[in-house]
């Protein structure tokens, strides 16, 4: 037993240890080169679309080249027991294709999921829409996504169902925002109005980094049964879409109240029995 740990123990723990600081070599240095490529390739790119980028990539290829390590020191460990690994290596190659054959929706899964990633269809951070479920990637692998929902479930998504993916946040976002006024309003006004609060809002200190262009009325979008639709439209830094018309909202429903602009409802006129005559002047 001391001869046998005194020479093959001592190189098990040694090539174990190896594989070790190789593996935390490479988490520490991988990250760096990723930053390092992205950064000049997104040069101009704000640094939050870098960020995602670079936390993406440096995921997955930590991942791979860990488990490139773990096979390689597996594979440098077995002949220290007198396993034979070319006869094993054979083994495995037909074992593989009999895998493949039978695992085909996971062959699809990696080859879908090497296509998102070498397309960067999205980033860790984004919120996006993937089979039918919307929310943040939490995580991007070769076999699946991750993605929390606003209720801050989980959804576990493989990749070989990813048919179509939205991204709602790359590079930037939009406000797109329809504002609803009474027929007998002045356009005019509202119109000013409305883009008076948007100017004050994109030079509030609180909200203007938030602002890529602003927002504004764009047209008169549509004459509904109760009102008339009014089509607000600006760009925004990503995912910060949802906080900008929540605060709009909130400051147009102000300023209508204050200076007597009506938010329309639909109104709705019952009668019981017969209509009622319209009286007639002689």
């Amino acid at each position: 037993m001391y001869d046998w740990f005194m020479e093959t123990g001592i190189r098990v723990v040694v090539i174990i240890a190896i594989a070790v600081v190789v593996y935390f070599v490479l988490k520490y240095l991988i990250p760096k080169f990723i930053r390092g490529l992205i950064s000049r390739r997104m040069a101009g790119e704000p640094d939050t679309e870098i960020k995602k980028r670079i936390d993406t990539l440096s995921s997955i290829l930590v991942t791979i080249m860990g488990v490139i390590i773990l096979i390689i020191a597996i594979l440098t460990i077995l002949p220290e027991f007198g396993v034979n690994i070319t006869t094993l290596i054979a083994a495995i190659g037909v074992g593989g294709l009999a895998i493949a054959f039978a695992a085909q929706n996971l062959v699809r899964d990696f080859i879908t999921g090497f296509f998102i990633l070498f397309e960067d269809q999205y980033r860790i951070g984004d919120w996006v829409t993937l089979a039918g479920i919307s929310g943040t990637v939490e995580e991007v692998g070769l076999r699946r996504t991750i993605l929390r929902d606003f209720d801050a479930k989980v959804h576990s998504i493989p990749n070989g169902k990813v048919e179509v993916s939205t991204n709602h946040t790359k590079k930037y976002s939009r406000v797109n925002l329809n504002i609803s006024v009474a027929y007998g309003e002045n356009l005019d006004k509202v119109i000013e109005t409305i883009n008076r609060i948007c100017q004050e809002m994109a030079e509030d200190p609180k909200w203007k980094e938030d602002f890529i262009s602003t927002p504004a009325v764009l047209r008169v979008d549509n004459l509904g049964d109760s009102g008339i639709d009014i089509k607000i439209l600006g760009d925004t830094q990503p995912a910060r879409q949802w906080a900008i018309m929540g605060e709009l909202r909130l400051r147009i429903k102000k300023t209508f109240d204050s200076e007597g602009i009506e938010i329309p409802w639909p109104h709705t006129k019952v009668y019981f029995g017969n209509t009622p005559a319209t009286s007639s002047k002689n």
